[in-house]
């Protein structure tokens, strides 16, 4: 059995993510201020993950993907190219585990990606594992866009701030992730399928 590849803070800092980053949004002519507009991140923090200090969670990735519009397939490989047809197969998928040290606002999920070779896809796939906290704990985020959800393992609850739903293994959602929504695992860790599509 094929092992899959997990990258730490460590490795996704060799990956020069942040100076790709910094590369593209030089390429675009935005500035640090017009990137910090799109993607609803501080100006420090992007300065931070330019320059190599800090190393972007996916959820970050996301919005800068979109907001430079790339694929997040573009951040983990030396070259763009053309894919029209992208088969990952179990081993050649990447996790991309949670940070030791969580920048406030971070989300504490684990991402798996299940697609990381067409830099130029509209949605982004994951595989994603919930721990369990108290509702207390719990980050709430936003952003232009839609996910859809399909919940493989474990209770996992869904909350806005007006309402809360309670999935088990077998039910899905689809939302507007403008909507202010977090998300928890009862009891016991749970794992999901779920797919991004944020705006530009």
């Amino acid at each position: 059995m094929m092992k899959k590849k997990g990258l730490d803070s460590g490795e996704i800092e060799g990956l020069k993510i942040g100076h790709k980053i910094r590369e593209l949004r030089q390429k675009r002519h935005y500035t640090v201020e017009d990137l910090a507009t799109k993607t609803d991140l501080p100006k420090a923090l992007l300065a931070e993950i330019e320059s190599g200090e800090v190393s972007p969670p996916i959820a970050t990735l996301i919005k800068l993907a979109k907001a430079l519009n790339v694929g997040m397939a573009y951040f983990f490989d030396e070259v763009e190219r053309a894919v029209h047809i992208s088969v990952t197969h179990a081993g050649e998928r990447i996790v991309v585990k949670r940070r030791p040290h969580h920048h406030e606002g971070e989300v504490d999920y684990i991402y798996e990606s299940l697609e990381m070779n067409k830099p130029d896809k509209h949605m982004e796939p994951f595989l994603v594992e919930f721990k369990p906290m108290d509702r207390s704990d719990m980050i709430f985020m936003s952003h232009r866009g839609e996910e859809f959800l399909y919940l493989l393992e474990g209770d996992l609850e869904f909350r806005t701030d007006d309402r809360v739903e309670v999935l088990t293994p077998g039910d899905a959602i689809y939302f507007e992730s403008e909507i202010n929504h977090s998300f928890r695992a009862l009891k016991k860790k749970a794992r999901a399928v779920v797919v991004v599509w944020s705006e530009m």
